[in-house]
């Protein structure tokens, strides 16, 4: 029997509640922002973690669902993520469900994940925090949620002024624009339909600068739904994310695929023009169809014959730098089955690998160097079988050296056969605009 306590206090941002322990390992932010935000989750001193490294005992999938332990009972009310397990699934964790034998950074674990007993949900919504612990017995769950009610009485760290990094350097323009003429090439040959193609910035933080201040100033300015701090020891992850991965909610899948952008204009009249143009294009809707079809597939594996359906095909959604086409495909986990099991079925998100997913995928490692973090996900696994990630886009992946933090950004486009390299490289600058607005730019004073 497991026992769930939850306990009230008056509102707080969760960022602010964050910042006093942002450099602890496993410290933990989960921030959804823009439209109808509501549930936001900080959590530290995880009761156990994992992490696994290519090469090593043991198969990732069946290490995480040891860790997260036996299902439990959902409760009745409260947030929908009361404790259990949030991991970091580096793209490179694909090798494990098709073994591509892909490289790997040497920084970046294929997995690192943590199970979290106690923990600060804060419902926006509300207008209230709720301090959740989670144990066998009324006692000790109680005494982890007062635990979690005493975070909030810890000291904030200041937000940062100035400007967090020096230039960003870009990989060079001409070598990506050429990778798509290949992919073009490559399409029209009929090896694959469609691969996601990436090019990367870095950049050093400035002295004194933690990758906490980026995920503070990313929420000030461009806050995005699946917006997510997680510190390691020795790394940090800051995403600012729009895109769902994987939702499982009682037996409920859902994935939102994205695919299919253009940048916002630079006046009413403009934006509404590119947005208008993005949902009249062939060559987008065709982009997005084609994941859509990849992940009604992948759903399937895991779902009741019958039950994968399109509730919504083509939808516009708009972030701070760019408009997207938004696709929506469900499906009932057939009997037996959890979101751990869709999860390996899915794995990596189809949207930023290409179709088939597979012959992408071998394309991608001939043309980018190893991913790590980047095109993974971010994901919560509820001890009630819930669960809910993320599409690491827009990500920061953070590595501490003796002489500070260096940071590696990247943006990918989807490669179809009507692709312009030109255009394409410009979408890649549109997609990492806001984070390298954050990290170059002084905020307003």
């Amino acid at each position: 029997m497991t026992c769930v306590v939850q306990l009230s206090a008056p509102w707080r941002e969760p960022a602010e509640v964050l910042s006093a322990f942002a450099g602890e390992p496993w410290a933990l932010g989960l921030v959804t922002g823009g439209t109808g935000a509501r549930w936001s989750y900080v959590a530290r001193a995880p009761s156990a973690t994992l992490t696994h490294r290519a090469g090593e005992a043991g198969q990732p999938f069946a290490r995480l669902r040891d860790l997260l332990g036996p299902p439990a009972a959902p409760a009745t009310d409260g947030p929908p993520f009361q404790g259990g397990v949030v991991g970091l699934a580096a793209y490179e964790l694909g090798d494990h469900v098709e073994a591509l034998g892909l490289a790997r950074q040497p920084d970046w674990p294929d997995l690192a994940a943590a199970r979290y007993d106690a923990l600060l949900a804060f419902d926006r919504r509300a207008g209230k925090v709720i301090a959740v612990g989670r144990a066998g017995d009324h006692d000790t769950a109680q005494a982890r949620a007062r635990a979690a009610l005493g975070w909030l009485d810890a000291a904030p760290r200041a937000p940062r002024g100035g400007v967090l990094a020096g230039p960003l350097q870009a990989s060079d323009a001409a070598a990506y624009e050429a990778a798509v003429e290949e992919v073009v090439a490559r399409i029209r040959a009929g090896e694959i339909f469609q691969a996601n193609i990436a090019r990367a910035w870095t950049c050093a933080l400035a002295a004194g600068v933690q990758p906490f201040d980026l995920f503070a100033r990313l929420l000030d300015q461009s806050a995005a739904p699946f917006a997510a701090y997680l510190r390691l020891p020795g790394l940090a992850l800051v995403s600012n994310s729009p895109e769902r991965f994987l939702q499982v909610r009682e037996g409920a899948a859902q994935t939102k695929p994205i695919k299919g952008t253009r940048p916002r204009g630079a006046d009413p009249a403009s934006d509404a023009a590119l947005a208008a143009e993005l949902l009249a294009s062939d060559k987008d809707r065709a982009e997005n169809l084609m994941i859509v079809d990849l992940m009604r597939n992948d759903l399937a594996r895991v779902c009741a014959p019958g039950s994968v359906k399109v509730p919504a095909l083509w939808a516009l959604e708009s972030f701070a730098n760019v408009h997207h086409l938004v696709s929506t495909v469900t499906g009932a986990l057939s009997p037996g089955r959890d979101a751990l099991d869709l999860l390996a079925a899915a794995f990596p998100p189809g949207s930023i690998t290409g179709a088939p997913k597979v012959q992408a995928m071998k394309v991608i490692a001939e043309l980018e160097t190893p991913r790590g973090p980047y095109c993974g996900s971010l994901f919560w696994a509820g001890a009630d079988g819930g669960f809910d990630s993320s599409v690491l886009i827009r990500t920061a992946a953070c590595v501490q050296t003796a002489g500070g933090w260096r940071v590696e950004a990247r943006a990918g486009a989807g490669i179809v056969e009507g692709s312009d390299p030109h255009a394409e490289r410009l979408e890649t600058e549109a997609k990492i605009a806001a984070l390298a607005n954050a990290l170059t730019e002084a905020p307003p004073a």
